[in-house]
């Protein structure tokens, strides 16, 4: 093991139950790298977790406590990118064609044999940790990006700072308001489950399915953003708690039909929903309302998962039959009448605005009595509503 002194060096990491092969492979590269060694898998992984400076590994196959395959299946299954995009070479005496393919299933970037030459060991190290180098900047970059726009520009939605931002600011004006405010963490059953059947790439191919869908799925004055793999928190303005549920419901209803194929196999995606509300009168945080969704999201996983949970339980369709359209943002009505007009998307919402506005106008009405036809538009409003609960069935 070296020195800091040599922490200008890129760092392997060498995995061999044979401490003559360690060796071995230590005195061919240690004047251009940077060397840890471990006698098993698990010991090797132990040390990935706790070292994030390891620009690449070198493991055998057969090995005490966690071989080679069991090694690369935790590395690419890792929800670390410094760890899941790591160059690794299975070094083995076994130059047989299928314990090539199969480690290269597993994962293995490479594949060379225990008789290979110092030459061409040094050549493929410093490629493949070149590599890593660039890959590393690169996240970094994106990372940096992420956090000056309010953008993430590999998931499309808001970053995680710019979720917190604006939420805030929303909750702000709904307290002075006393108005609605509602947050949801949806996070995808069983996540950990699905890495280690298909591996890392197949499970960030169904979060970002989710993503997309979400986005089609959401109002304009919604925020979502990506709190980890497979969990996204989504703020809400003018939006009660049933509203919340009804959109939940509907989300997990068009997630049920979607099915992905990969060799020939189905994946079906689940989701477990938690609510949150701003609560009238009490003063309360993003934070706070995101980590009250996250409790929930545990009370529905705990329970079997593909759940939706509120602050009284699960909800059921039948619970929120009567919500089942969102109330609709009057701001957002009138921008859109002042810029577009009374187009065909505007006078769609008109029964879902009456809805909205209907308590409003009563109060008017009791104020300074004019005639407004209260009863007419309380029918216009119910049948929109109807109309909605057709479509949604």
């Amino acid at each position: 093991m070296s020195d800091d002194s040599d922490q200008t060096l890129p760092r392997v990491l060498i995995i061999d139950d044979s401490r003559m092969v360690r060796a071995s492979i230590i005195r061919q590269v240690r004047d251009r790298f940077d060397v840890r060694e471990e006698a098993d898998g698990e010991a090797g992984w132990q040390t990935l977790l706790v070292d994030p400076t390891i620009q690449a590994v070198i493991s055998d196959i057969g090995m005490p406590r966690l071989d080679g395959y069991g090694l690369l299946e935790r590395i690419r299954g890792s929800r670390l990118s410094r760890i899941n995009t790591l160059p690794v070479v299975v070094i083995s005496g076994d130059d047989e064609p299928d314990v090539r393919v199969k480690a290269k299933s597993a994962g293995a970037t490479d594949f060379i044999s225990k008789s290979i030459g110092n030459l061409e060991l040094l050549a493929r190290l410093e490629a493949l940790t070149q590599l890593a180098r660039t890959q590393r900047d690169l996240e970094e970059s994106r990372a940096a990006l992420a956090t000056a726009s309010p953008v993430d520009p590999a998931s499309g939605l808001a970053t995680q700072s710019y979720l917190h931002y604006h939420a805030a600011q929303e909750l702000s004006l709904a307290q002075r308001r006393h108005g609605d405010l509602s947050v949801m963490v949806i996070e995808i059953d069983q996540f950990d489950a699905l890495v280690a059947r298909y591996g890392a790439h197949v499970a960030q191919l169904v979060n970002r399915k989710l993503s997309k869908i979400m986005a089609t799925k959401l109002r304009k004055e919604d925020t979502v953003a990506e709190l980890a793999p497979a969990r996204f928190a989504v703020v809400s303005p003018s939006t009660d708690i049933d509203g919340a549920a009804a959109f939940a419901m509907r989300l997990r209803g068009a997630i049920d039909h979607i099915v992905m194929t990969y060799r020939e196999e189905r994946i079906r995606i689940r989701l477990t929903i938690g609510l949150a509300a701003a609560e009238p009168g009490r003063r309360q945080t993003v934070s706070e309302l995101i980590g009250t969704a996250v409790q929930r999201v545990a009370a529905g996983q705990g329970a079997g998962g593909n759940r939706v949970i509120g602050e009284r339980g699960e909800v059921t369709p039948e619970m929120i039959a009567p919500a089942v359209r969102q109330p609709v943002s009057i701001d957002q009505i009138l921008q859109q009448l002042r810029s577009a007009g009374a187009d065909a998307n505007l006078r769609r919402q008109l029964p879902d605005a009456i809805r909205t506005l209907l308590p409003l106008l009563e109060l008017i009405e009791s104020e300074h009595p004019s005639g407004l036809p209260l009863a007419t538009l309380a029918r216009v409003a119910e049948a929109g509503l109807e109309a909605a609960v057709h479509n949604n069935d």
